[in-house]
């Protein structure tokens, strides 16, 4: 069987696993937070930390919420980091340096999981499991929060408001994130996965020396590190390591979970909205992004010339065998276009045009499908900017879901397209012009540059993944990945609570002749041009000095 035919049976079969998963989860979804009951280990929890579930809160109480929680989280994994030398379970590794213990409870915190580290030779189980693991699945309940609060706001009437967000949290993880976390935990058990807390050990010789491995709980983690659209490793190779992914089987699956809950909270949107073709119109949008990039993905990497590319059938330079290029080619485009950044080759490797179309996905916001919550907030924030400029072109106020689409309401919406292109832009041309900086880089020109700039917009963009080549283990890269992963995140929550607190005010104005049809296939092309132009374009100039002037040289 030619290789990309097995391209095409693999991804034809994780469409058919999508579509079969995607009415009842994201039913599920919908019920869970529009559900007025309150289970009895989830009001323990309430009356822990002092929390009424019931209380409804206007957009600066949930964003309050929002921000303290992930404040302490912040403080107590940096902590845990600084006292892992003291604390059992360490495996002998020492405390973690303060400016990587930062950066690393940072990333975790939001839902970034950049690592600078070698996690099987730095992080021992205490802080695998019970700090970095807790993060995986905090940190996506708070994306699908604030996405909930913002559909809240299209759908509410003069009120103001938009849920609770502790609620909203416990049951994102009481019952979506954990018992699905299970499930895909013991199927990778199934397909070799380890799952254990064994110490380090020797297991072989190599060059007259034993290999050096330890265990740990990988299976749990590895399932909410893809469920939560997470992506930190328990291994520093990540998802090319055999303990987290040893079989072309497990790598499939290990897709399926990136994208399961993104793709399936458009139904979730439309249920909550009152109009399935709402969500079918974002998913559609996003299901031709996502193809359209993996088809231009596989083409790139099998298509490459020369006597190397003609003997290995593609480039597979820097990919794993047992995947080829179709599984990595699936696996990159999956983990770039949604927040997950868990790698299963190394993205420096690929052709300058498969290494752009990585950074590209990242940068149109990651929103097909997007993060768990951050790619459904993405897209009906590019919805909202499609419906003003569409009204724009028939001179007609724009309204989506029956709200108005004001000044107030495009001016939060252009905010939030604004952040990330500053924080990537500004902190890739400090990096570059400074010398410190630059002397991290392996590779000159314009590969050099991509390396830079790829760390920057997976960490503005809470993605995660790095192209590898770049030593980011500097003070330098430290601090200032951990800034743009601060920003990054919580910024444009900010502009998303905001929106939608405004929009919570309004009544819903009737549909006329006139009104823009948002469930249409015509809106869904709309939407998908208005992405690629307001932010793909954005960093154009920036692409073509680097991946895009690689893959024409070459």
């Amino acid at each position: 069987m030619s290789s990309p035919l097995a391209g095409i049976l693999q991804l034809l079969a994780l469409l058919a696993a999508l579509a079969l998963a995607h009415r009842p989860l994201g039913d599920h979804l919908a019920r869970v937070y529009s559900s007025g009951k309150h289970y009895r280990p989830e009001r323990w929890m309430y009356r822990a930390i002092g929390a009424d579930p019931s209380a409804g809160m206007r957009w600066p109480a949930y964003l309050r919420a929002v921000l303290a929680f992930s404040a302490v989280g912040v403080l107590l994994l940096h902590l845990l980091q600084r006292a892992q030398g003291a604390l059992p379970g360490s495996l002998g590794f020492a405390s973690i340096d303060p400016d990587q213990a930062f950066n690393t409870a940072v990333s975790f915190v939001t839902n970034t999981n950049w690592q600078s580290y070698y996690g099987e030779q730095a992080m021992g189980h205490l802080v695998q499991t019970g700090g970095l693991a807790v993060q995986n699945f905090v940190s996506a309940a708070v994306g699908m929060a604030v996405a909930v609060a913002l559909v809240r706001g299209f759908t509410g009437s003069r009120t103001g408001e938009l849920g609770n967000f502790w609620a909203d949290l416990v049951r994102g993880i009481t019952r979506v994130l954990l018992p699905l976390s299970v499930a895909g935990a013991l199927v990778l058990v199934a397909c070799g996965v380890i799952q254990n807390f064994s110490g380090i050990h020797a297991v072989g010789q190599f060059s007259g020396d034993a290999q050096q491995w330890n265990g740990g709980a990988v299976a749990s983690q590895e399932a909410i590190k893809e469920l939560g659209t997470n992506g930190g490793g328990y291994f520093n190779a990540n998802a090319a390591h055999p303990f987290e992914n040893p079989t072309p089987f497990s790598n499939l699956f290990e897709i399926f979970l990136i994208l399961l809950i993104p793709f399936s909270m458009t139904r979730t949107f439309g249920r909550m909205a009152g109009s399935l073709r709402q969500g079918y119109a974002v998913l559609g949008a996003m299901a031709v992004i996502w193809l359209a990039f993996t088809a231009l993905m596989m083409w790139t990497e099998f298509a490459g010339r020369g006597p190397a590319f003609e003997a290995a059938g593609g480039a597979m330079e820097g990919k794993e065998t047992r995947f080829g290029i179709a599984g990595s080619s699936l696996f990159a485009v999956a983990t770039t276009l949604t927040s997950t950044g868990a790698v299963n080759s190394f993205h420096s490797s690929y052709t300058g045009f498969g290494g752009g179309i990585t950074l590209l996905g990242m940068q149109l916001g990651e929103i097909a499908p997007g993060g768990v919550g951050s790619g459904l907030y993405g897209m009906l924030i590019m919805a909202v900017v499609a419906v003003f400029v569409a009204g724009l072109l028939v001179g007609r106020t724009p309204e989506y879901l029956g709200k108005k689409i004001g000044t107030r309401q495009i001016t939060y919406a252009a905010c939030y397209l604004l952040v990330t292109p500053a924080l990537v832009l500004g902190f890739t041309g400090l990096a570059v012009a400074l010398p410190g900086p630059a002397e991290s880089m392996t590779h000159s020109g314009p590969h050099g540059f991509s390396e830079i700039l790829y760390a920057y917009t997976s960490a503005a963009n809470n993605n995660g993944s790095a192209f590898a080549g770049l030593n980011a283990d500097t003070p330098w890269f430290n601090t200032t990945t951990g800034i743009a992963m601060l920003l990054g995140r919580f910024l444009p929550m900010v502009f998303v609570l905001a929106l939608a607190g405004s929009l919570a005010e309004q009544r819903p104005v009737p549909a006329t002749a006139g009104t823009l049809r948002t469930d249409k296939p015509l809106y869904s092309g709309l939407l998908v041009a208005t992405i690629l132009i307001v932010t793909g374009l954005t960093y154009f100039p920036a692409l073509a000095l680097g991946p895009l002037a690689e893959g024409l040289a070459s």
